[in-house]
C-alpha cells in the first residue's frame, strides 16, 4: 500500500531523476547537532540549523521520508479542525493566538523557502474549509474564534462540494504541495545517513549498530519519541490512524476540505488525483476492518466514475492539550531536544519545530518557546483526555496480564502482548498488523516492530 507521493516519486526515478547522496561511514563522527529522523521535521530542522552555520548530521533508520511524511495529505494549513474555540477554552486567548500566529508564519515560511530556492513541488495557495453536515453551531463558533485570533477566516454555507453542507469555515490563503518533491530538493545539500537506526542515547553520544557518534546537541525527530524515559511521552499523548485513497476520474476541487463530523472526510486535489480520506480511529481499534472499502463506497456516492489508484494509512500523535511538544526533551537532558505530537497537521508543525529548535539551539529568542515547551502544564486542557487515555491503557494492561496468566486455552495462544508494557494487542485486518490500543505501538504479522513506543518486536513465543 504505497502513498500517492511514493508512486509519483517512483515514476520520476524511472525517468532519470537524481537521488540524494548519502554518506556511509559513522566512524569517529562528531557534529554540532545530530538529528534523528529524516522525515519532514528532521530535514527542515537540519536545514535551518545548517543555515546558522552548525554542522549537522541526520541519522535515518530506513530511508528519508519512509515514515509518516510519506503518508501525509500534505496540507500546509493553520486550519486544524475545531482547534481555536477549543484552545481558547482550554489554554486561554493569548496562547491560542500564539498558536495561530505560529502556524500562519509556518505557511509563509514554506512559501518563501520554495520561492527562493525555486523548488518545483506543486506548491499553491488554496482555501481550506472545515465543513459539517449536522453541527452548524460548532463551526460558527470556530469561525468567530479563528477571526478573533487574527486568521483570515469566515463562516459560509456555500462550498464546491457535490453534497450540501450545514455550514463551513473557510480559511483563506492556506497551501498544499507535493512533500517528497520538496524534501528531495531541500535535503540535497544535507548530510544524511540511511539505515542507521539509533538504539540508545547516552549524554551527548548516539548509539547505532554501525557505531557511536557524538554531538553538542541531539534532536529526536522520529515522529514518536525514541526514549520512553525520561520524558514519558507515552503518558502524554495517544496515537490515531487515518486512511486515504487516491482517486482518478473525479471532478477537480479548488480547495481543501476537512469534515468535523464523526466519519467526516478529508479531500484535496493532488494534480490529476483526488485524495479522499477519513475513518480516523485510535490505533488498536480497527478489529473489524473494512475501512478502505467504507471510504470507497463513500467516494462513489459523490464521484460515481472514480477509480482507485492506491490506498494507504498514516499514524498521528495526539497530545492531551492539543499542542505539539517542541523543545528540550526533559529537565534531565539539557542537550537533548524533541519534536512530536503534531496531531494531523505535520507539515505546518514540522516548520514550526524547525524554526523553534533552530532558535533554541542557537540561543535566539523565540516567542513560541513556552507555548510548545514539552515541560509545560496545561492541566485544564489536558485532564479529560488524560483520564480517558489512562482508562484505555488500564483496560489494555489488565487484558494483557489476564491472558498472559492463562496456562492453557485457545484464546491465550491466539492473543499477543505489546513489547512496550504488555497491553493486549488487536489484529488490524486492513493493514495486516498487530496494534496496541494503549500507546500505539504496531507490529507486522511476523512480529517486526512498525511503530513506537515499543523498542523491539514481538517475541517468537507470542
Amino acid at each position: 500500500m504505497k502513498s500517492l507521493w511514493r508512486m509519483l516519486e517512483k515514476k520520476k526515478k524511472e525517468n532519470g531523476a537524481h537521488s540524494i547522496h548519502l554518506p556511509d561511514s559513522l566512524q569517529d563522527i562528531h557534529r554540532d547537532v545530530i538529528v534523528i529522523g529524516a522525515g519532514m521535521a528532521g530535514v527542515l530542522i537540519a536545514y535551518y540549523l545548517k543555515e546558522q552555520g552548525k554542522s549537522v548530521l541526520i541519522l535515518e533508520a530506513d530511508e528519508p521520508a519512509s515514515g509518516q511524511t510519506q503518508g501525509t495529505t500534505a496540507k500546509i494549513t493553520s486550519q486544524h479542525g475545531l482547534k481555536y474555540s477549543t484552545l481558547i477554552q482550554g489554554v486561554g486567548k493569548r496562547k491560542a493566538r500564539l498558536y495561530a500566529q505560529a502556524n500562519e508564519e509556518a505557511i509563509a515560511e514554506f512559501e518563501r523557502l520554495i520561492r527562493d530556492k525555486k523548488i518545483d513541488c506543486q506548491f499553491e495557495r488554496v482555501p481550506a474549509f472545515l465543513y459539517t453536515l449536522q453541527n452548524k453551531e460548532a463551526l460558527e463558533k470556530e469561525a468567530q474564534a479563528a477571526a478573533e485570533l487574527g486568521i483570515d477566516a469566515y463562516f459560509t454555507c456555500e462550498t464546491e462540494l457535490l453534497f450540501p453542507v450545514e455550514g463551513a469555515v473557510c480559511f483563506r490563503n492556506q497551501a498544499q504541495f507535493s512533500p517528497l518533491d520538496f524534501l528531495k530538493e531541500i535535503s540535497a545539500e544535507l548530510e544524511i545517513v540511511e539505515h542507521a537506526k539509533v538504539t540508545k542515547i547516552r549524554g551527548n553520544r548516539v548509539v547505532t549498530k554501525r557505531g557511536i557518534l557524538s554531538a553538542d546537541a541531539i534532536v529526536v525527530a522520529t515522529h514518536y519519541p525514541l526514549l520512553n524515559v525520561p520524558g514519558f511521552y507515552f503518558l502524554r499523548q495517544h496515537q490515531e490512524r487515518s486512511y486515504m485513497l487516491a482517486l482518478s476520474g473525479c471532478r477537480r476541487l479548488k480547495g481543501m476540505y476537512y469534515g468535523i463530523d464523526k466519519n467526516g472526510r478529508t479531500l484535496r486535489q493532488a494534480g490529476d488525483y483526488l485524495l479522499f480520506g477519513g475513518n480516523a480511529r485510535r490505533t488498536g481499534e480497527n478489529e473489524n476492518g473494512g475501512v478502505y472499502e467504507q471510504l470507497l463506497v463513500a467516494a462513489r456516492q459523490y464521484f460515481p466514475e472514480c477509480r482507485e489508484l492506491t490506498r494507504w494509512s498514516a499514524q498521528d500523535c495526539m497530545p492531551h492539550d492539543g499542542i505539539p511538544f517542541i523543545g528540550r526533551y526533559s529537565v534531565f537532558t539539557p542537550n537533548l531536544y524533541v519534536a512530536t505530537g503534531f496531531q494531523k497537521w505535520g507539515m505546518t508543525s514540522s516548520m514550526i519545530a524547525a524554526l523553534l529548535l533552530r532558535d533554541e539551539i542557537c540561543g535566539i529568542e523565540n516567542p513560541y518557546e513556552k507555548l510548545f515547551s514539552p515541560r509545560r502544564l496545561n492541566f485544564r486542557a489536558s485532564f479529560g483526555n488524560l483520564l480517558r487515555d489512562v482508562g484505555i491503557s488500564a483496560k489494555g494492561l489488565y487484558k494483557g496480564a489476564f491472558h498472559k496468566s492463562e496456562k492453557r486455552g485457545e484464546y491465550h495462544r491466539r492473543s499477543k502482548r505489546c513489547a512496550h508494557m504488555g497491553c493486549e494487542l488487536t489484529w488490524n485486518p486492513d493493514e495486516q498488523s498487530w496494534d496496541c490500543p494503549c500507546h500505539g505501538s504496531r507490529f507486522a504479522a511476523d512480529g517486526r516492530l512498525l511503530d513506537n513506543p515499543a523498542k523491539k518486536g514481538l517475541a517468537k513465543k507470542e
